[in-house]
């Protein structure tokens, strides 16, 4: 069977001193899975199209395919200053294809995985799948292509008597296929971004309960490090790829499995450079050391979320940050740091508290954001209810914000006044 993977991201922003446009690394490694004996995959990424409506319908008619499969990566830029929904064009290529194919049409990603039921509701394809995807995505590839029974794949989302029906989601295989590049334009992604994605952790349906110890959920989705560097290896003998953005939760934790990680880039005399994202703990002088030796050319800090409500947590959580930020400093290594600003509980004096920090770190570009991105679930979403805000969880498919009010009418401007006074910064 012919099958067309479809990266619809076309929002290539990270801050707004910095343009990256992101690799749909997820769409190559689901079709990494795809067996090559059974489907002839084809990749068409929009991420740099002139015409991408155009693009699709060629696509379409040259190709042929009886299963296409779209990915979406965010529900929105994630700016609440420049709000930008990225669903309304997936809906535009499911919409074009229904007028000219009977192809079978799969929505999956990251973001349909976020609120499957109102992303399949709106984009309108035959199935979804929510989780990593892989192995259901290969599965219902394969029994579409016998005819057989796929309504019991772990993660399918698919409409019956006139309801939306969301199978349980099952742990992955653990055993995460190269992803398949051949059909990127990785040049022009190698100098549009941070790098070529590899995967370092595993996500979504692998992460453990939240009663989890802490260093057990730092463990439990990493992939062996030797499997990464073999990755890595293969991506640079095989397509002369020389700069990598890992993809981790957190690259520093757990410290050890870092440094072994560093340590075996090091030996492996690869003479790469890549970048990835550290949070703001478990990271000491020794890391940095073997990081910059192994080619990390810079590292994203985020920030951590928190309620302002107390004052000493977030005392802790601001010298978490500046201790990661004097480390990097002090080895050399490049970084930006985000903050977040309008939390519940945001007063002047914390915002104030968080300024201080931001102009004590010299950082390549810090990144102040107004606003927490609502999502079923979450503590803003809560709080914005307790505060009488009137909305369904389905509502949240479009970018909405909780700002907190005692901030609200001035926290912009405030910002915007900082960020004049210094090249580096920006508000978001």
């Amino acid at each position: 069977m012919n099958i067309l993977l479809i990266a619809t991201n076309r929002h290539g922003r990270y801050m707004t001193n910095i343009q990256a446009q992101p690799l749909p690394i997820g769409l190559a490694y689901i079709a990494g899975y795809l067996d090559p004996e059974r489907h002839t995959t084809k990749m068409l990424d929009l991420m740099f199209a002139d015409d991408y409506l155009g693009d699709v319908e060629r696509a379409m008619k040259d190709f042929q395919p009886g299963l296409v499969g779209l990915s979406i990566r965010n529900l929105d830029n994630g700016s609440n200053l420049n709000p930008q929904s990225v669903l309304p064009i997936t809906k535009q290529v499911t919409d074009l294809i229904r007028s000219i194919s009977q192809a079978t049409i799969v929505c999956g990603g990251p973001a349909f995985s976020i609120l499957p039921y109102e992303c399949f509701d709106y984009i309108g394809p035959d199935m979804g799948i929510t989780g990593s995807g892989g192995d259901s995505f290969s599965d219902l590839a394969d029994r579409l292509e016998r005819g057989e029974s796929y309504k019991d794949l772990p993660g399918l989302v698919y409409r019956a008597d006139d309801k939306i029906i969301v199978t349980e989601q099952q742990m992955t295989t653990g055993v995460m296929k190269p992803p398949r590049l051949e059909d990127l334009d990785l040049d022009r992604y190698s100098e549009a971004g941070f790098g070529i994605g590899v995967i370092t952790k595993w996500f979504g349906n692998q992460t453990p309960s939240r009663s989890a110890p802490s260093n057990d959920q730092d463990r439990h989705n990493l992939r062996p490090f030797e499997e990464v560097v073999a990755e890595v290896k293969d991506l640079r003998h095989r397509l002369g790829l020389s700069k990598f953005f890992f993809i981790a939760n957190g690259f520093n934790v757990p410290p050890d499995h870092a440094k072994s990680f560093c340590q075996a880039l090091i030996d492996s005399d690869l003479e790469i450079e890549w970048n990835t994202g550290l949070v703001p703990r478990s990271c000491d002088q020794e890391l940095i050391g073997l990081m910059k030796e192994a080619g990390c050319g810079l590292v994203i800090i985020g920030d951590l979320v928190v309620d302002a409500y107390d004052p000493e947590d977030l005392s802790v959580r601001l010298d978490q940050m500046l201790q990661v930020c004097r480390l990097c400093e002090e080895g050399d290594l490049p970084y930006t740091v985000g903050q977040t600003f309008g939390a519940p509980g945001e007063t002047r004096e914390t915002v104030e508290r968080k300024l201080v920090f931001l102009r004590d770190i010299n950082p390549a570009v810090a990144n102040l954001r107004v606003g927490i991105r609502m999502l079923p679930g979450s503590r803003s979403t809560e709080q914005a209810r307790s505060d009488g805000q009137i909305f369904d969880d389905g509502d949240l498919i479009h970018p909405t914000f909780y700002v907190a009010e005692s901030v609200k009418d001035w926290i912009v401007g405030h910002l915007q006044n900082e960020a004049s006074q210094r090249s580096s910064w920006s508000v978001d």
